[in-house]
């Protein structure tokens, strides 16, 4: 029985499944940070304004 839970506790196969969740879960939660759901904020803010100035310049 001790064996048993000794083999248990030291496999580590699916890990990366539970590992690559987390990344994930970061990343989403970084890209949020980032970009904001607000649009008078942060950086989407500062991107749409660009690309509004681009597009009233390209169209005539």
């Amino acid at each position: 029985m001790l064996r048993s839970i000794t083999r248990f506790l030291r496999d580590e196969e699916g890990a990366t499944a539970v590992e690559y969740g987390i990344i994930a879960g970061l990343m989403a939660m970084i890209l949020i940070a980032v970009f904001g759901t607000d649009e008078t904020k942060g950086l989407g803010a500062i991107l749409k304004g660009i690309f509004d100035g681009i597009g009233a310049k390209v169209t005539p």
